[in-house]
This record gives C-alpha cells, sequence and structure tokens, in this order.
C-alpha cells in the first residue's frame, strides 16, 4: 500500500511539474534541436496590395465601449476602401447597434439572441472579405496589428493566425498578466514547432476558406487551433499583432471569468473532437497532451497528490520525505492566483457536468 501510495504521488506530482515548468523547456529543446533558419520572417502585404479584409466584432450589451472600438478599427493601418467592419449584435437589449452605425460600422447585424459563435457566423456569410479577422468589443488594437497579422497569411500553409493580447491593470488583485505573459512565451515554441494549442479572441484571423462552424457553446479561442491543425492547416501566433484589453480588477472576478470559460472549454475537450488523435502530428500530440490535457487534468492531480502524500506522512514510520512533500503541497495553498486558477478548472467542470453549457456570454465585470 505504501508504495502504491508513492506511486500516486511522484507520478501526479511529476504531471504537475512537466505541464507548468518541464513543457516549456522540452518545446525550446525541441526548437533548438531542429536547427535551421524556421519560418521565413512574416512578409507583410505592400502598400497597394493588401488583401480586402473584413474585421468582425460580436457584440452583447456592449454600448459603453463599440464606438470606441469600431473607430479604433477604423484607424488602423490599412486602406479603407479594404477594410470592412462587421458588428454582429446578438440580442443586444442596448443601443449597440446605433451606436455602431453612428461611429462609422460598414455593417452592422441586429440578431436574434444566439450566442457569440452564432453572431460570427452570421457575420462571415456577410463578409465580403478575403481575410476574416476577428476582435472582441473592448479589446484595442495598435495601428499596425492588422497588417502583421495579415503577414501571417502569405504562407499557404497557416489557416489561423492569433496576435497577443496585452492585459491594462488599474490596481486591484489579479495576476493575469504575469501568468499571460508566460502563456505568451509557450505559445510562441508552439507556433515555431508547429502550431499554436489556443489562441485568444481579442485579436485573430481565418482564411475563408479555413473557417469552421462550431458548436454554439465552444467558442473560437480553443476549438479552431487543433480543428485547422487536424485539417491540414497551421495555427501560428503572431507577437508583432499586438491588442490590449483591461484586465478584470479582482482575483474573484478572475476566478469567475476562468470558471465561465472553462465550463465552454469542457465542453471542447469532452466532445469537442480534442482528445481524438486522428489528424495530429506528433510534435503536435504531444503539445495537445501537454498543454491542454495535463493543464485541465491539474485539478485532479493535486487531490491525487496531495491525499496521497497526506496517507504517508500519517502512517507510521513516514520517512522525511513523506512529511516534507504534504508540506510543500501546503505551501501551494499560499499561491492564490494558482489555487483559484487550478479551482476554476474544477468548477468549470463541475458546471458543465451539472447544468450543461449554454451559448450565452456577458462580458466580465470591470472589463469595459
Amino acid at each position: 500500500m505504501r508504495r502504491a501510495l508513492r506511486v500516486a504521488l511522484w507520478g501526479s506530482a511529476g504531471a504537475l511539474v512537466f505541464a507548468q515548468a518541464g513543457y516549456p523547456l522540452v518545446l525550446a529543446a525541441l526548437d533548438r534541436m531542429r536547427g535551421g533558419p524556421g519560418d521565413p520572417p512574416p512578409r507583410a502585404p505592400a502598400p497597394g496590395d493588401e488583401p480586402p479584409v473584413s474585421l468582425i466584432v460580436a457584440a452583447h450589451r456592449e454600448a459603453g465601449v463599440i464606438a470606441g472600438k469600431v473607430e479604433n478599427a477604423l484607424a488602423l493601418d490599412w486602406p479603407r476602401d479594404r477594410l470592412e467592419v462587421i458588428v454582429a449584435c446578438d440580442g443586444s437589449p442596448d443601443d449597440t447597434p446605433q451606436r455602431a452605425r453612428a461611429a462609422g460600422a460598414d455593417l452592422v447585424l441586429e440578431l436574434d439572441w444566439g450566442g457569440k459563435v452564432r453572431a460570427q457566423d452570421a457575420a462571415v456569410a456577410a463578409a465580403r472579405g478575403e481575410l476574416l479577422a476577428f476582435s472582441d468589443a473592448n479589446a484595442r488594437w495598435e495601428p499596425g496589428a492588422l497588417r502583421a497579422l495579415a503577414a501571417r497569411f502569405a504562407d499557404p500553409r497557416v489557416g489561423y493566425a492569433c496576435g497577443q493580447v496585452r492585459f491594462v491593470s488599474e490596481g486591484g488583485t489579479n495576476q493575469e498578466g504575469l501568468y499571460w505573459r508566460y502563456e505568451m512565451a509557450v505559445r510562441a515554441l508552439e507556433s515555431r514547432l508547429h502550431s499554436v494549442t489556443a489562441g485568444n479572441g481579442a485579436i485573430y484571423a481565418v482564411r475563408p476558406e479555413a473557417y469552421v462552424h462550431v458548436d454554439p457553446v465552444m467558442g473560437h479561442d480553443l476549438k479552431l487551433p487543433f480543428t485547422l491543425v487536424k485539417r491540414g492547416w497551421r495555427a501560428v501566433y503572431e507577437p508583432g499583432a499586438r491588442a490590449s484589453e483591461k484586465m478584470v480588477p479582482t482575483i474573484e472576478g478572475e476566478f469567475a471569468r476562468k470558471r465561465r470559460m472553462m465550463s465552454h472549454a469542457w465542453a471542447i475537450v469532452l466532445r469537442g473532437g480534442m482528445l481524438s488523435p486522428r489528424g495530429y502530428p506528433p510534435v503536435y500530440a504531444l503539445m495537445i497532451v501537454s498543454h491542454r490535457v495535463l493543464r485541465y487534468a491539474g485539478p485532479g492531480l493535486h487531490a491525487v497528490a496531495l491525499l496521497s502524500s497526506a496517507s504517508l506522512a500519517a502512517r507510521r514510520g513516514a520517512g522525511r520525505l513523506d512529511r516534507l512533500a504534504l508540506v510543500a503541497q501546503l505551501a501551494l495553498l499560499v499561491a492564490r492566483y494558482y489555487v483559484l486558477t487550478n479551482a476554476s478548472i474544477a468548477a468549470g467542470l463541475w458546471d458543465h457536468v451539472r447544468h450543461g453549457t449554454a451559448a450565452g456570454w456577458d462580458p466580465p465585470e470591470g472589463t469595459r
């Protein structure tokens, strides 16, 4: 029994350490071993050669920020006659549509409530661009962001590209910015080796022929990258395409946001095709297991490690290492952000299993 407990303890602890620290080191080693120049530098379209782009913003109750978003889009370094700004209003109960039109949006869709994904689908059906770009209503793009994003599509293998979002803090207790910088470093390594395992809603683009209609409860951020990889495309990260969003001000608010996100993510993990190895190149399969499966298994792995460690420490003749292992795990409780992030994964699974996941959405409190 003692041996089984030690296997459970060190197996789960090893998986946790690998997911957080070992995996980035493996990516860096693989990147170094690959040798060669890697991907050619992205080639931005020359002035006059820019393709028509449709920039799509799905909006629900965004009256306070939608005018600023449209103005931000129209200020991008892109010819005005080749930029179509589409605001897809998903059953907005306020005057979001009127404000979007007044700000200069080219097309404003007033849709019945159906969720963010269905609003995006409707916008794609109406879009005329040769490239589809997507953004959140509260995201602000730097002037050169679209040009940097579009440059990645000079590579015909690329079907999806996401940019770098920076979270703007006005104080408070949230530490998302620090965590996000770590995620962006991992994402850059994944992109260089093959493809990213997830994107973000603030800034990304898709070829029209690569666009996939997904279940409305699943969302693009997690579902699109691995789905497109299975279909033979690459999904890449472009750090030069920069946007910013206001951060949820408190760690408690961030927990609520992540809990909602994980409720949608679990739908993708459990029935959205992520766990099926069919279509994954070997290196990308390693990325999915390491960055997604092990990360989402984190709460369960922590529970196994803690219970087995406590059982070992409580047994007669427990060794110093057994006690140190228990103390180390209890010490993690002071890492508040890490604990709440893992708790949100478990809470999201509970919500998904108990209630299912609805397609509805609301702007996170404090981000507008």
